[in-house]
């Protein structure tokens, strides 16, 4: 079968599941099987040592218990957590997925063996049928039958839980993911209207750029330059085919939020990469400030 979590997946699913509660590596490693219902077991050496690396990275800690390490989620760890809640949602539809499928395939298997059964039992029954009474043989058979309806009923009633708390879990998740979307959407408005606020107040060379940033109403004939596409309006820098591996979804929130959360990635990756000074983090400010005005202009023109 094909892997069961995609690069990173794991981490992140990881991430949830201390997040519901402080554990430590065998309850995690129990947790997941008992979620795929045996379907995926990791092994200790598959979640020990991301455990290490998240602790490592600050997104969690750990504290000793009984001689054993109890694993809890940080600030951090919840931060990276609501950044990919979108993802995490996606994960959690994947994992019901599986889930489904394989109790479809229990049902099956029990289905088929009770089948087999009654077919040996009515040959069975044929083969005696000229003895007075019932052989111990046409008793067995019987209770093995009534054995395996029963063993198919708890299977049956096992699978349509864990499908329909596996579906809650989903539901859950897509609330959160959409009630974090907003919340960033609020956010970068609210950031947005400030930066036009400050820039609106300015004046002069730094007015007269917001003003081109945000879509102002000059004349096509007012001021030098009148016409010309500003630099990044040009087609050949919008096709610059960044992010170009995210395919729309349909949704043209999500897709927003998905550009996002790689823009977020991309800039802490290099940040970690190559280190933060108070000189960067300053012309990073101006950056962001250019890119936020122009983003709300975009936002609030006309479709």
């Amino acid at each position: 079968m094909p892997p069961v979590f995609a690069h990173g997946r794991l981490r992140l699913y990881l991430l949830k599941l201390l997040d519901e509660a402080p554990r430590h590596g065998y309850e995690v490693i129990r947790l997941l099987e008992e979620r795929f219902q045996g379907l995926y077991a990791p092994s200790a050496g598959t979640v020990y040592p991301r455990l290490s690396k998240l602790e490592a990275e600050g997104l969690v800690t750990h504290a000793t218990e009984g001689g054993r390490k109890v694993y809890s989620i940080t600030d951090a760890g919840r931060a990276e957590l609501a950044d990919r809640s979108g993802e995490l949602a996606d994960l959690e539809l994947e994992i019901r997925d599986s889930v489904t499928e394989l109790a479809a395939e229990i049902r099956s298997d029990v289905r088929g063996a009770a089948g087999d059964l009654r077919r040996e039992m009515r040959a069975a029954a044929s083969a005696s049928a000229t003895q007075v009474g019932e052989d111990d043989s046409w008793q067995a058979a019987k209770e093995e039958l009534r054995k395996a309806r029963q063993e198919w009923k708890e299977q049956a009633r096992r699978a349509k839980d864990e499908s329909r708390r596996a579906r809650e879990e989903a539901q859950a998740a897509r609330r959160q993911a959409r009630e974090a979307q907003d919340r960033a959407r609020e956010e970068v408005q609210r950031i947005a209207g400030q930066l036009q606020e400050q820039f609106a107040k300015s004046g002069g060379v730094l007015g007269s750029l917001a003003g081109a940033w945000l879509g102002g109403a000059q004349s096509p004939g007012a001021g030098a330059g009148a016409g010309a596409d500003h630099p990044s309006d040009r087609p050949s820098d919008r096709a610059s085919g960044w992010a170009a591996d995210l395919s729309a979804t349909g949704d043209p929130a999500r897709d927003l939020d998905r550009l996002l959360d790689r823009f977020r990635d991309e800039v802490r990756d290099a940040a970690r990469d190559h280190g933060v000074t108070a000189a960067r983090v300053a012309e990073a400010r101006d950056h962001l400030a250019a890119a936020a005005a122009r983003l709300s202009a975009t936002f609030g023109s006309r479709p």
